[in-house]
């Protein structure tokens, strides 16, 4: 065996993904982040509800000033980065599923493809109280979660088209 197939050996590495290779994350230059986007702030991914640019200084950089709503606790967070610097942005999904039952705290959803997933709260205040009433009630319903940097949260629900 030459030196350079060893080598070649050696260097062999293998790569495992989780679901289809897409990050929590993906960086995006400050300056090209928009008003009802997303972004990464302390760790939270968030909403933008406000944005300004702040001109650049004597020998600096333009600012760009974010207000941002946390998607899952709504708590507001603010952030200044200067405009050519990258944030993370959050890969956010929302998905809808059927609701099937509501177990202990959790609400019990049938996917598409028939299979059953039980991982996700029954989200707290008003929207919680709405979708247990409607359950007990007996409304066949749909709600939508939002999917966000290894979170889950119940956002909205409505009564399934029969």
């Amino acid at each position: 065996m030459s030196d350079t197939e060893n080598n070649d050996e050696q260097h062999e590495q293998t790569f495992e993904s989780a679901s289809a290779g897409a990050s929590l994350t993906y960086p995006m230059q400050c300056s090209a982040l928009r008003k009802g986007g997303h972004v990464v702030i302390k760790g939270k991914p968030c909403k933008i509800i406000d944005m300004s640019t702040s001109k650049t200084g004597k020998h600096g950089h333009a600012k760009v000033n974010l207000v941002a709503i946390d998607i899952f606790t709504g708590k507001k967070y603010e952030d200044i980065s200067p405009s050519t610097h990258n944030m993370e942005v959050p890969n956010v999904s929302r998905s809808e599923y059927q609701l099937i039952n509501i177990d202990d705290g959790f609400l019990n959803l049938m996917l598409t493809d028939g299979s059953s997933k039980d991982d996700v709260r029954v989200p707290d205040g008003e929207i919680g109280e709405q979708i247990q009433k409607a359950f007990d009630d007996g409304s066949d319903l749909t709600v939508t979660i939002v999917a966000a940097m290894g979170e889950e949260q119940c956002i909205s629900f409505k009564e399934a088209s029969k």
